[in-house]
């Protein structure tokens, strides 16, 4: 039996009000797309349903159990998957994620398919808390800006834009987490945004969420 996690509202309901209710079996066709309601949708870790959360369903102050499921499944790239049966066994302590936490993990993603020298050295001493400073990120978001125009004109690749945006968004969520208005709400759907975006751009490549998420939690 896979263990899996859920995210709920308060009353353990999902999309279209759905209803859940610990223990119970719950069973869907498991046929079309992922995005509908032939399946029952769930992350893989905890830390990446949360980071997750404000591009997918967006409940506001989630509640996190732990899932078993069985049956057909589909998979989006470990972003969350689909599966045919489920039931939820246990309720789990929320983790909580700072607007740092969420901005680290933006600038992780795009890090897996952005390689442009001077961005990815600005990002490693944000990351490392050497350089957070506003000057510094509108030094290198001009420098972003040029390099992304002549890219797109030179390559017209769509990979090549996604990776863009995805550095884009790392940068956005990167002033967001300096705003002192509607922080978690700003930072959390540029960072998801830019992981998004990392997927489409990496093709191919396969990026380690779980890795990331984990990574990005510690300041």
């Amino acid at each position: 039996m896979k263990i899996v996690y859920k995210l709920t509202n308060s009353k353990m309901r999902t999309y279209n009000e759905f209803q859940w209710e610990l223990g119970k079996w719950y069973e869907t066709t498991g046929k079309g797309k992922l995005c509908s309601s032939s399946w029952l949708h769930f992350y893989n870790d905890p830390l990446v349903g949360m980071f997750m959360n404000p591009a997918h369903a967006n409940i506001e102050n989630p509640r996190l159990f732990r899932a078993e499921v069985e049956g057909k499944f589909l998979d989006d790239h470990g972003l969350k998957r689909g599966y045919s049966r489920a039931r939820l066994v246990e309720e789990l302590p929320v983790p909580q994620i700072s607007p740092v936490q969420r901005v680290r993990f933006a600038i992780l993603c795009a890090k897996e398919v952005y390689k442009a020298k001077e961005w990815n050295e600005w990002a490693d001493n944000w990351l490392s808390g050497k350089d957070r400073t506003k000057e510094s990120v509108a030094i290198i978001e001009s420098a972003f800006y040029e390099a992304k125009s002549a890219t797109i004109a030179f390559y017209a690749a769509k990979s090549a834009e996604s990776a863009f945006y995805a550095v884009e968004s790392a940068t956005i969520a990167f002033y967001e987490a300096k705003s002192a208005t509607s922080i978690a709400f700003y930072v959390a759907k540029s960072t998801e945004s830019a992981v998004e975006s990392a997927f489409h751009a990496a093709k191919n490549k396969k990026i380690d969420l779980i890795r990331i998420a984990r990574k990005a939690m510690k300041e």
